[in-house]
């Protein structure tokens, strides 16, 4: 016989467990706080208890736009506990893109950083009227503000770990099948989609991480990137609270918190796509850290250029290495390289990981033989229900009875899956396809090369002709025959670039995934030919 409360696994269980295993145990530091697995149980409870009086339900939707902080991991789970659903709002988005997700995920409520306030309130004068009443008087600061303080309409939670009288809170708490998350993905090809995740889906996860990612319950793990994303928050804070380990928050992943931070409090574990791995790299003062506690890396978001792998396995001699693939849709993790494959498969981003099933399919669905490419497609435990009012989308990326994910990849003999591109990434030039990762891998192993990005761009011959935009260690180094001569050695003709171009940085989102959206908006203007 089933039992609601026997059988229950939600997010918020996860913490309550670790607690009750190790109740004394370091759970949360940041600049100010220091928190054992007991205060941040109470804080979560305190939290919840305040949503609660403020009138949310289970299955309401509320928004957060919001920084890493220990107040935005104890709403994760505060919010879990009552069955909420959670909309985290990338906190870079500007007030139209923000109105949208909150009119699209139907939110009736909203919690923000003080100092992110005003996005949120221009925000709300895009909204449809009955919406931006609602949300008028349910704005609230994750931070508590002194009375005089709060402007207009804002409110705040009390000090987390003030004692709260009041029992109103012995709720039964969701189930495993119930909604936990809606994500909004990046929107890269167009509008955001909802991705909706139940607890069962992101708890699947956890397991699939915790077993491929080489996670201890003794780590301290140092988290950077944004909590509003899939991996931070679904690869990291997820499955090391569900294990009970050390958190170690920051709110932006510049090279001097990020090594002090490693230093200082002994962190074990870093997550980082490569583009902020190579910016810790090139810190002037990276060799002057102690960064000898530091045994286990992981990457995403983006292959890790082999030069930039070789150069971290030399200058961190103590640190494993992972590489993570996925998307929001598999909650996110899909597939993981382990350190004893990094340089036998360099390039590659492993194999399915536990709860998952992966093949590559061609255009008819059918699956493609070793060595040819088609699109990345799974089976799995953890991936989404679908996409929040968009059934359309949801059939087209189940179709087949496989989730699609718009990658195109290689399975060599062995069943490592190497991606190839994104579907809308690859270059058709001439007739012939270009992966932009090949190109990059070889210009890559250029020395004077610190950043690289390639792309399609229209040619009236050509159709796309092959472009790279490149950031230079030293400006002035290198010219643009330089990076075309090195190409023409290693490429097949059609591969190797046609055009050079130099930028001081490459346009990136907070998770350090580079745009090309963005790079062949502004280098494809026609007044301005390369």
């Amino acid at each position: 016989m089933h039992h609601p409360l026997i059988h229950r696994q939600n997010l918020f269980d996860l913490i309550h467990r670790a607690r009750v295993r190790n109740p004394s145990k370091s759970a949360v530091i940041t600049h100010d706080i220091r928190w054992t697995y007991l205060d941040w149980e109470r804080a979560i409870r305190n939290m919840a208890l305040h949503l609660h009086r403020q009138g949310f339900q289970h299955g309401e939707k509320i928004a957060v736009y919001a920084r890493n902080s220990a107040q935005y991991a104890t709403l994760i789970f505060a919010a879990a506990s009552l069955g909420v659903v959670l909309v985290p709002v990338n906190f870079m988005l500007s007030a139209q893109e923000i109105a949208f997700i909150l009119q699209h995920s139907e939110a009736s409520g909203i919690l923000a950083d003080p100092d992110l306030f005003s996005s949120i309130d221009q925000a709300l004068n895009f909204l449809d009227p009955p919406q931006k009443l609602l949300l008028q008087t349910r704005r609230i600061s994750l931070f508590p503000l002194e009375p005089g303080d709060a402007p207009t309409g804002w409110t705040s939670f009390p000090p987390l770990l003030k004692e709260v009288s009041g029992s109103d809170l012995d709720l039964l708490g969701p189930g495993g099948s119930d909604l936990a998350q809606i994500l909004y993905t990046s929107g890269t090809e167009s509008r955001p989609k909802g991705v909706m995740l139940t607890h069962d889906n992101l708890i699947h996860e956890y397991v699939s991480v915790i077993a491929g990612g080489g996670f201890s319950p003794e780590d301290v793990v140092l988290h950077a990137l944004p909590f509003y994303h899939s991996a931070q928050q679904h690869v990291f804070l997820g499955p090391y609270t569900y294990l009970g380990a050390t958190h170690v928050i920051i709110s932006a992943p510049s090279p001097e918190n990020v090594l002090s931070m490693i230093s200082k409090e002994h962190v074990t574990e870093f997550f980082a796509p490569p583009t902020i791995w190579i910016s810790l790299l090139r810190f002037p003062e990276f060799d002057q850290y102690d960064l000898s506690s530091l045994t286990k890396g992981h990457y995403g978001a983006a292959i890790m250029p082999r030069e930039i792998l070789q150069e971290l396995t030399k200058r961190l001699p103590h640190t494993d290495f992972w590489n993570f693939y996925g998307q929001t849709e598999m909650a996110p993790l899909a597939t993981v390289l382990g350190p004893e494959d990094q340089m036998r498969k360099l390039g590659s981003c492993g194999k399915a990981a536990l709860n998952v099933e992966t093949v590559l399919l061609d255009e008819e669905n059918r699956p493609v033989s070793a060595g040819q490419i088609g699109e990345i497609c799974h089976r799995s435990s953890h991936i989404m229900q679908g996409y929040y009012h968009d059934d359309e989308k949801t059939a087209e990326a189940f179709q087949g009875g496989w989730f699609h994910s718009g990658d195109l990849g290689v399975m060599d003999e062995e069943g490592y899956l190497t991606v190839v591109d994104r579907k809308k990434d690859m270059i058709k030039t001439g007739g012939e396809n270009v992966a932009s990762r090949e190109v990059e891998e070889i210009i890559y192993q250029i020395p004077d090369i610190s950043e690289v990005a390639v792309i399609g761009l229209p040619d009236p011959y050509w159709v796309e002709k092959v472009v790279a935009v490149v950031v230079l260690k030293e400006p002035g180094n290198l010219t643009p025959s330089d990076v075309i001569a090195f190409c023409r050695q290693h490429l097949a003709p059609y591969k190797i670039p046609k055009d050079v171009v130099f930028v001081p940085h490459l346009p990136k989102n907070p998770t350090g995934k580079i745009l090309k959206r963005d790079l062949r908006n502004s280098l494809a203007d026609p007044s301005n030919p390369t």
